[in-house]
């Protein structure tokens, strides 16, 4: 029967055991991973099951990284993510985060967008680092990314989005998202989106500052493929600043929506 080892299809015995593959293969490979599980536990194989075998502490060939890091995922997932192509207006707390878990996930090509720059008080909440005070945020949080997977296509483009400039900037996504911190910016985004791209995804937020209860954060459909995330309600304001695990929370939903999207799951 085939299988596939580290993203070698090979053929073998079929009443091979896991253990007995490792042991065969990488006899020091002390993570185990079948069909996205890492396992302790010995089980017979069957036809079609991709295996990982990892040393820790080893750096594996180039070759071999790109499909180790995804070694945890639901086998299928990352074929079909790497050929999605998202863009993210605004690189805030927002912003920055879904790019971040976007990345990892192994989104094919992701577009980041924004005009402004890493200052201090973006480093309670953003995924920036203190080397980064002065930079672009769309370079800094590309470098960000390319330590993170390299493997993907990061696109950006240093602008301030207006209702004039929208159609030609986010032309050619699956997944939109909507990151900006003002409500109008926000509501132009959006309205843009759905005048210009009816069939494409577009996934917003609105109500995330605070420390409120994160179980207050619900995934709210306005149109067909049209998503708001948040409480609705409790937006930044003198008193309620914007903090770093809730703001967090409702980045990754939002990077699960496109996610799902992508996949065909919603």
């Amino acid at each position: 029967m085939e299988i596939t080892v580290n993203e070698k299809k090979m053929v073998i015995d079929n009443f091979t055991t896991l253990f007995e593959l490792r042991d065969q293969i990488k006899p020091d490979a002390d993570v185990v991973i079948i069909n996205g599980y890492q396992t302790d536990t010995d089980i017979k194989l069957q036809e079609g099951d991709k295996i990982s075998l990892i040393r820790k502490g080893e750096i594996p060939d180039k070759s071999e990284i790109k499909y180790l890091m995804m070694a945890r995922h639901t086998p299928g997932v990352h074929d079909k993510l790497q050929k999605g192509f998202v863009a993210i207006a605004g690189l805030g707390g927002l912003g920055s985060n879904v790019a971040v878990s976007l990345a990892r996930m192994g989104i094919g090509t992701i577009k980041l967008i924004d005009f402004d720059i890493v200052e201090p008080s973006n480093l309670n909440r953003q995924q920036y680092f203190i080397h980064q005070i002065g930079k672009s945020k769309t370079e800094a949080l590309k470098d960000t990314l390319l330590n993170i997977n390299p493997y993907n296509t990061y696109l950006t483009e240093n602008i301030y989005i207006t209702a004039e400039n929208a159609k030609k900037t986010l032309k050619g996504y699956d997944v939109i998202i909507e990151a900006f911190d003002k409500a109008k910016n926000k509501a132009m985004l959006i309205n843009e989106c759905l005048k210009h791209f009816p069939g494409k995804c577009i996934i917003g937020a609105s109500g995330v500052a605070g420390v409120f209860d994160t179980e207050s954060l619900k995934i709210h459909k306005i149109g067909k493929n049209t998503y708001i995330v948040g409480d609705m309600v409790n937006e930044a304001r003198p008193g309620c600043g914007l903090m770093a695990t809730r703001v967090a929370v409702a980045a990754n939903m939002q990077a699960h929506l496109a996610v799902r999207y992508l996949l065909g799951e919603i």
